[in-house]
């Protein structure tokens, strides 16, 4: 019988990981089809696959936004896709692996690249490395964020000294520190290990130059791919070939890189940025509440996705400037639509099965902890009614808590930042921004589903 193996991943490990794995082992029971699948989670890594294991699988399927250690499935048959996939697809994907031509363990490397390149195109590669940054850079900015918000409850400038500042001087450490990694990650998820140097100091050199996190992003790439090349094109001796990761490819990508980002993309990064805070500092009203309702619809549209995870990092990157409108706006969409659906199965329980229901209820949770995945099983059950639903709510809230000046100064933490003083500017008015959205989305849902059948 053909055995195969998966691997999940998503940038911020918390719901999209194991939703892909519960996906694809129910498929997987249902054909009666033995699969192991290793999640590479918030929490690390769960049921690893062992050398043996993937000796003696038939094919290997990666729903991954993020990097796996793809080297150690070299001359399997591959199937690669984002981990998305993994929960909407999972029987169509072992049907794909099953199909999937048998080869040895030591079969060439680069029939293993040929048979993931038919599965991923390079704006999915781009994706995957812009989310290895993300992800590795999420709990700074998680936890110095939140740190800092604690640091609110002894005022918002704590006297020099007193444990408010020292608190604020750890999260902050923390923060500073968010964006070299964004830009060290995506670089390390491009050249590997020796693409980290070059892009922790193009990161670093980003946040000095005042390039902030766009800055890092661009230094990550730069860095990812001088890396690359070095590695790819230097050619020396076999005698020195030693010397090429210990000391010339360090030496010279930190040195191109390091030279290109103050001489040739500082001034335009700085200015980019620069423009950017303005902006976004004088913008009147409607363009923030335009700005509010695309953002909050992007945290909707796929729900821990692409467009998700762009918004959150643009949020996020924007906090380091001060500016913590639109991380309010984010925060506030992300939680409507689990929230939204919950109040939808209270509000017309007969349009729901009893298992809808249910999921409602840990929805609910889910939303009050901004956990936008919890709204994901109903729409991928329904997509072309529930995900308009969706997005008109978030977009609401978005549009809402920008319109309403509403300034939020953790990244993280739903509901339960509300119990933190001088966390959020406007908090009233914040949370009634997130209670009409809900109450929209649960209109809209309501609206747009059919009826089901009571269970």
């Amino acid at each position: 019988m053909k055995k195969l193996l998966a691997v999940t991943a998503c940038p911020t490990g918390i719901a999209h990981t194991y939703m892909a794995a519960e996906s694809l082992q129910k498929s997987a029971a249902e054909k009666n089809v033995p699969i192991k699948v290793e999640t590479r989670g918030a929490m690390g890594v769960e049921n690893e696959l062992s050398p043996q294991e993937i000796a003696e699988a038939h094919a290997i399927i990666i729903a991954a936004d993020t990097d796996v250690l793809e080297e150690r499935f070299a001359g399997k048959p591959v199937i690669k896709v984002p981990v998305a996939h993994g929960i909407k697809r999972p029987g169509e994907l072992i049907d794909q692996a099953l199909a999937k031509q048998p080869s040895a363990p030591s079969a060439a490397p680069a029939g293993r690249a040929k048979t993931e390149e038919k599965e991923t195109g390079s704006g999915n590669s781009i994706y995957k490395n812009l989310m290895n940054g993300v992800s590795n850079m999420l709990p700074l900015v998680v936890a110095g964020g939140l740190i800092i918000a604690l640091s609110f409850i002894f005022g918002l400038k704590p006297a020099e000294g007193t444990f408010g500042f020292q608190l604020l001087t750890i999260g902050k450490a923390a923060m500073g520190l968010m964006v070299p990694i964004l830009a060290g990650f995506i670089s390390f998820s491009i050249a590997g290990k020796l693409g980290l140097a070059p892009g922790l100091v193009g990161g670093m050199l980003s946040t000095q130059i005042g390039g902030g996190f766009l800055g890092g992003i661009i230094a990550g790439f730069l860095a990812g791919y001088v890396a690359k090349g070095l590695i790819k094109y230097l050619k020396l001796p076999k005698i020195m070939e030693g010397l090429k990761p210990v000391l010339l490819i360090p030496l010279l990508s930190v040195l191109i890189v390091g030279l290109l980002m103050i001489y040739v993309i500082g001034d335009p990064l700085k200015w980019l940025m620069d423009g950017l805070t303005s902006w976004l500092l004088t913008m009147g009203s409607a363009n923030a509440i335009i700005l509010g309702a695309v953002l909050g619809a992007m945290m909707a549209i796929d729900m821990g996705g692409p467009f998700n995870k762009t918004a959150y990092t643009f949020a996020t990157g924007l906090l380091a400037s001060s500016l913590f409108g639109p991380m309010a706006a984010v925060m506030a969409a992300g939680m409507t639509p689990p929230l939204g659906i919950w109040l939808a199965t209270v509000l017309a329980p007969k349009k729901f099965t009893k298992e809808e229901r249910e999921a409602g209820k840990v929805a609910s949770v889910l939303g009050l902890s901004f956990i936008t995945e919890g709204a994901i099983p109903f729409g991928a059950a329904d997509p072309l009614r529930m995900i308009p639903a969706f997005m008109i709510g978030s977009g609401v809230a978005g549009a809402l808590s920008m319109a309403f000046g509403v300034g939020l100064h953790a990244p993280h933490g739903g509901i339960f930042v509300l119990a933190i003083p001088n966390a959020i500017d406007n908090i009233l008015w914040y949370v009634l921004a997130i209670a009409v959205g809900t109450i929209v989305t649960a209109l809209c849902v309501n609206l747009f589903k059919r009826n089901k059948a009571v269970a």
